[in-house]
């Protein structure tokens, strides 16, 4: 197990400038555009910049993203390559593969995260209210992502299910969490289905970390994202120790 662990977060740091530079760089990019355009005129919290508002939402989608792409993108390739079998044929529960795939798919949000917060701070710094709950929902995102990461990657036949499953799921799930603006703005349809989007609760409960004020309570915020950690990751756990479409 620890030599796949290790195995997972080598594969990410050999190619560094495509797992931790070019997030950072489509971060800064957001930054331009809309701290640029629209900074002097929204106010989400009473006395806070949109610029501090947004900060801390792009760097968790950054962290999720990645998260994603890292396990996803890994045993996928192991698939269509033939090299999965290297790993099914070694002593490996369902769990140990679980664990080491999803402990480097955390180390790899976790390295995004921190890259893209210094980067930010040359636009602006942020205060951190409370850095543990920073990194509680850091890491329970990045293994709710690393999770859904293995079982697209085990589900997909081919590239374009992957890519399905990144817009179709991902995507709109990341862009309707209130990363870019408050939930309470959105048109009543959107906001009550925006509700029930676990990656509202991930974003509100990290940005909470760091301004110390959030749109949600931040304990429902902790409990909603744990047991989405538990469900994913469950399921996850199934599907690799059936061995679905990766043994039958």
């Amino acid at each position: 197990m620890a030599t796949l662990f290790a195995k997972e977060i080598w594969r990410f740091l050999k190619v560094w400038i495509q797992t931790i530079l070019a997030p950072v760089v489509n971060v800064l990019l957001y930054l331009l555009v809309f701290i640029s355009v629209i900074s002097d005129k929204v106010e989400i919290f009473k006395g806070f910049s949109y610029a501090e508002f947004l900060i801390p939402g792009l760097i968790i989608m950054a962290v999720l993203q990645n998260a994603f792409a890292n396990s996803c993108s890994s045993l996928f390739q192991a698939k269509q390559n033939g090299s999965i079998i290297f790993m099914l044929l070694a002593p490996l529960s369902g769990m140990e593969f679980y664990t080491a795939f999803v402990a480097a798919c955390i180390m790899r949000g976790i390295c995004v995260g921190i890259v893209v917060w210094i980067v930010s701070c040359l636009f602006l710094f942020l205060p951190v209210h409370n850095f543990f709950i920073i990194l509680c929902f850091a890491v329970l995102g990045s293994g709710i992502l690393g999770a859904l990461g293995i079982i697209a990657s085990i589900w997909a036949d081919k590239w374009d299910h992957i890519s399905a499953f990144q817009n179709f799921v991902i995507l709109p799930l990341s862009f309707l969490s209130g990363v870019f603006f408050s939930i309470r703005s959105l048109p009543s349809f959107w906001s009550s289905i925006s509700i029930y989007n676990p990656f509202f609760y991930l974003i509100d409960g990290f940005r909470y970390g760091f301004l110390g004020v959030s749109e949600t309570s931040l304990w429902l915020s902790i409990v909603i994202s744990s047991i989405f950690f538990v469900f994913v990751s469950t399921i996850c756990i199934i599907m690799l120790c059936s061995g679905y479409k990766l043994r039958i």
